[in-house]
């Protein structure tokens, strides 16, 4: 496997075929000039000791070592071996509702906005556990298995839209099944599920189903994101709200008894997301009353670097270019 460690340097080669440019315009000036001059015998005897040719190589040479900088900066790597790592951690499956209800106002900037500012302040803080992410509305899908790149993790989430899921509504019970289906099914423990939602439509199966998690060993800790007085839902392009058959104002409002029943069935906490802070403090204090596991990690490679041999060779290149001159030698 081979990389580049800060691939961005990379985009400083751009300056190359510009400078070309611009010693080619120079290149065109000088003859142009000399052309002004007039006395073609006159010029030739002036500039007689002048190489075009060891102009260019000197040239050549400053713009190899300037790329070779560039490319060291970048820095080449190649990965030597795996390292294996143990961490103590749990299993956790994020279960992220996407719907239109989440695009309400009452939680600013939106609900849904709101919890992915939670779950990213979370990752920040799960050092040694992983994550695995499933979002949900009229239908639950499995964005991100459980990983230990927690990076790779924020980029699902930041992701994360209603328009990412053609189907609206608000199915739990689908979620926290695809979110089991994400664990080791052979173990009984170390297992949570954080499930972020207003809980707008009532989930008969919901209850029962987290009853079922809690006999494997699953703890879900529950988040309630919006306000009990509700808040219209705005249309993403025309930012009017939605309306009923007659004409009304559509309200969404957070179902907090659900999740509050969903969470005490399975022995994990319930939270009305007020406070981002507040709130990932309590799950982290919470995750880590849980019994941990080892978990082994072998997705951490080991590189070595090659940018000393690019730096090296625009050195050599650079030192070459002082001691090659303009003048040729004349015949005596």
């Amino acid at each position: 496997m081979v990389r580049f460690e800060h691939i961005e340097h990379l985009l400083l080669l751009l300056l190359v075929p510009i400078i070309i440019l611009l010693f080619n315009a120079m290149l065109r000036w000088k003859k142009n000039t000399v052309k002004k001059i007039g006395d073609e015998k006159l010029v030739r005897q002036l500039t007689n000791n002048f190489s075009p040719k060891k102009q260019l190589l000197r040239f050549i040479t400053a713009m190899g070592a300037l790329g070779l900088v560039i490319v060291g900066a970048a820095n080449l790597q190649s990965a030597t071996q795996i390292e294996s790592i143990n961490r103590q951690g749990i299993d956790i499956m994020i279960a992220l509702d996407v719907s239109r209800s989440m695009l309400a106002e009452d939680s600013k900037p939106s609900r849904l906005e709101r919890a992915k500012q939670l779950i990213n302040k979370l990752m920040e803080q799960l050092h040694n556990d992983r994550v695995g992410l499933v979002i949900f509305a009229g239908r639950a899908y499995m964005q991100m298995p459980l990983t230990s790149d927690h990076t790779a993790a924020k980029l699902y989430v930041n992701n994360a839209h209603p328009d990412v899921v053609p189907t609206q509504g608000t199915v739990i019970t689908d979620a926290l099944r695809m979110c089991n289906a994400g664990f080791n099914s052979k173990e009984k423990k170390y297992k949570s599920i954080l499930l972020i939602t207003d809980g707008e439509d009532h989930d008969e199966n919901a209850i029962s189903t987290s009853k079922e998690l809690a006999e494997n060993g699953v703890v879900i800790n529950t988040i309630g994101v919006g306000t009990t007085q509700g808040a219209p839902i705005l249309n993403p392009i025309t930012h009017e709200p939605k309306r009923d058959i007659q004409g009304n104002v559509i309200l969404s409002k957070l179902n907090e008894q659900e999740l509050i029943d969903i969470s005490h069935a399975t022995n994990g906490v319930y939270q009305q997301l007020n406070d981002v802070d507040a709130a990932v403090d309590k799950l982290i204090e919470q995750y880590a009353g849980m019994e941990q596991k080892t978990i082994r990690d072998t997705s951490l490679l080991s590189f070595r670097s090659f940018f000393q041999w690019f730096l090296a060779l625009a050195l050599v290149g650079l030192a070459g270019e002082l001691f090659i001159s303009d003048k040729k030698k004349l015949r005596s």
